[in-house]
């Protein structure tokens, strides 16, 4: 299967939607899309696993490195992982993402940004 990162909107926020494997071979291409989308500085992203059918320990790591660059940032991230995607979410389960990577079940899950009244 082939590996594809899209850039989408989810919620009314910036998106990277992943499509493939997500392994030691293909987690640079996430990294670089990850750094290319906070750059140009949201307020929140999120990472779509959705149609992503295997994720393997460098993928989680991608995904911690991805949460710490967004704190850093200033940016709130959501990891979408439905647990019907049980290639996903066994190794998320199994090392406890959940406890670093804010990780959703559905899109639908990922709140609107908020507004901020302060901007004129």
């Amino acid at each position: 299967m082939l590996f594809d990162v899209e850039r989408a909107t989810v919620a009314g926020r910036p998106a990277l939607t992943v499509r493939g494997e997500l392994d030691l071979a293909t987690a640079p291409q996430l990294t670089e899309a990850a750094e290319a989308l906070l750059s140009s500085g949201p307020a929140g992203i999120v990472v779509d696993l959705t149609p992503t059918v295997f994720l393997d320990s460098s993928g989680s790591r991608t995904l911690i490195a991805i949460a710490r660059k967004a704190a850093a940032a200033g940016a709130e991230l959501h990891v979408v992982a439905p647990r019907s995607n049980r290639p996903v979410r066994l190794p998320i389960d199994l090392l406890d993402l959940g406890a670093v990577v804010p990780i959703v079940n559905s899109v639908g899950e990922v709140p609107s940004p908020a507004i901020n009244r302060d901007a004129t």
